[in-house]
């Protein structure tokens, strides 16, 4: 469902997914690719409200939509800090605070949400899934960072490298983690493009929902997020 999330300047907008069931339930802050909080995002809210998790994804372009905020938007995640990162924080604030919350909170992104992903992973959540995410330029954003599940595409030549870059780091930081690199998948292999013609590009650029790899990748990361989200009582 459609909510506002209260935030320093008012409200932003948001699509909350609430499991079946009594709860208590452990919670994600999902941040959509560029192309904003769309029927993708939404569908990916879905799956894992289903899977059992308080889903939230926060709509970083509330203030204007995706062309007047896109710009914005980057420079908070190039910077580290802004108003972004605030109103992902707010949505975290919100679905830890729910009754029916046990107060786990994990944050997945995708594309430039799963640079965001990773940026947040040293704050207060306590897991990041980041699918196909930048990595910061400057490394040391993953000091203290939560236990991290990464997932980026072999043939996405935008992120060459990234994955055993990440892999690294997390090793040398001690920072529990579980990266992979899918040989046959490019850039957004997790994401549905709409509509028809945006589906045609992305294909043609190399671009693109990969089956297999996606499937793998949400296995991964449900197996992790139960490992670090869910109550130890019901391991």
């Amino acid at each position: 469902m459609d909510i506002r999330i209260p935030v320093a300047d008012g409200e932003i907008g948001g699509y909350l997914a609430v499991p079946s069931g009594d709860g208590p339930f452990p919670a994600v802050v999902l941040i959509h690719d560029v192309l904003g909080l769309n029927q993708d995002a939404r569908e990916i809210t879905g799956r894992y409200a289903a899977a059992g998790y308080l889903a939230l994804s926060p709509d970083l372009y509330s203030r204007g939509g995706m062309i007047r905020c896109v710009k914005r938007t980057f420079q908070d995640l190039f910077a580290r800090e802004g108003r972004a990162f605030a109103d992902i924080e707010a949505a975290r604030v919100l679905v830890a605070g729910r009754e029916d919350a046990t107060g786990k909170v994990g944050v997945v992104g995708f594309c430039m949400g799963g640079g965001f992903a990773l940026v947040a992973a040293s704050r207060d959540f306590d897991a990041s899934a980041p699918y196909y995410g930048a990595l910061p330029k400057d490394l040391s954003a993953l000091d203290g960072a939560c236990p991290i599940v990464g997932s980026f595409g072999g043939k996405d030549f935008s992120l060459r490298g990234a994955a055993a870059k990440l892999d690294a780091a997390l090793t040398e930081r001690g920072i529990p983690h579980d990266v992979k690199e899918y040989p046959d998948a490019g850039h957004g292999f997790a994401n549905h493009y709409r509509p028809a013609p945006l589906a045609a590009l992305a294909k043609v650029t190399g671009m693109g929902y990969h089956a297999p790899s996606d499937s793998d990748a949400w296995h991964r990361v449900m197996a992790f997020f139960e490992e670090h989200l869910q109550p130890s009582v019901l391991k």
